[in-house]
């Protein structure tokens, strides 16, 4: 796999994973990047031209992906519309990008018979009692609860479709949630860190006891490269690193490392249908293509992100008032 197309490569995790295929491979990336709000050509800067080279168009366009996946050995489809509270507000461009532009995807690899990775979330589960001792695994029934987990539901039920109609040469992961850099202010971990930086407090919805089982993103990536390289065809593969905490627990870190009292953020109004725990069992993917996570100390890998959005204030603040009007008017 010498050439790779990688849909979504200008956003958080998917600009990671091109970052990781340079630092410890030889291949060449295409990243196909519809340049949403959510994505950034910079992050991208730096990577070598005469390896990542950047295409503009969307997943949904036929006449945009098939000649691009025609050109590659091998396509990780990370592209997709990722925040529940947009998905919420209005939900038509979850199901386009999620649903048809992965059917767009996968009827591209069937016709180009080259090897596809799809990316998707442990949102697909639906979540878990808070003192549930049980983990999702690759058994776990599907029970999305919003637009947006029910729509990357849909996509992961398709690819497994195309596996078992068509013969499509296709794996599939679900990973918990990720944190690290470029990853959009709208998201929980950096609108936290933005607003301490902008000399704000932080926000919790409700009391703040929702868990999320966190994964820094260069450990997804590493997993997904092991995928790609070891996976068995039609199998999926769990990615999670082992890091259950709270919102309240999450934020008082952030207070934590900036010297601010652990009580000095915001409760707002919970948002609807807030699941209330996620939780990975990635046994199968360590135990059978022999991963692990090398970030396993989420202290540190806080620490890390929060001095990345230090220093790249020019990155994120043009866009933090809007951010958070939009928030405001939700009551959030």
């Amino acid at each position: 796999m010498d050439r790779l197309l990688v849909t979504g490569g200008a956003g958080f995790i998917g600009s990671n994973f091109v970052h990781h295929v340079v630092a410890h491979t030889d291949a060449t990336v295409t990243v196909l990047d519809k340049l949403t709000y959510a994505a950034s050509r910079e992050a991208l800067d730096g990577l070598p031209a005469d390896r990542v080279r950047l295409v503009v168009g969307d997943i949904a366009d036929a006449a945009v992906v098939e000649p691009l996946v025609a050109e590659h050995d091998a396509v990780v489809h990370y592209a997709a519309e990722s925040h529940n509270d947009n998905s919420l507000g209005d939900p038509s461009p979850f199901i386009r990008t999620n649903i048809l532009g992965t059917f767009t995807i996968l009827e591209a690899v069937r016709k180009a018979g080259n090897r596809l990775h799809h990316i998707s979330t442990d949102e697909v589960y639906g979540d878990l009692e808070l003192d549930d001792p049980q983990r999702f695994t690759e058994a776990t029934a599907y029970n999305p609860s919003s637009p947006y987990s029910a729509s990357k539901a849909g996509s992961d039920h398709l690819v497994r479709a195309w596996v078992r109609s068509f013969g499509v040469q296709a794996t599939l992961s679900n990973c918990s949630n990720n944190y690290g850099p470029w990853q959009h202010i709208e998201k929980f971990i950096p609108r936290q860190i933005t607003n301490v930086l902008d000399g704000g407090r932080p926000k919790l919805y409700g009391a703040g006891l929702n868990v999320r089982d966190w994964i820094h993103a260069d450990d997804h990536s590493s997993a997904v490269w092991t995928i790609l390289q070891k996976g068995r065809i039609g199998e999926t593969y769990l990615i999670g690193a082992d890091g259950e905490l709270s919102n309240l627990e999450v934020v008082r870190m952030i207070l934590a490392h900036f010297g601010r009292d652990a009580d000095d953020f915001d409760h707002v109004t919970d948002r609807a249908g807030h699941d209330l725990r996620y939780a990975i069992d990635s046994t199968k993917l360590r135990t059978e293509l022999g991963w692990q996570p090398e970030h396993g100390d989420f202290a540190s890998g806080l620490a890390r992100t929060i001095e990345w959005y230090a220093d790249h204030t020019d990155w994120w603040r043009p866009h933090k008032a809007a951010t958070e009007a939009a928030y405001a008017a939700k009551g959030q």
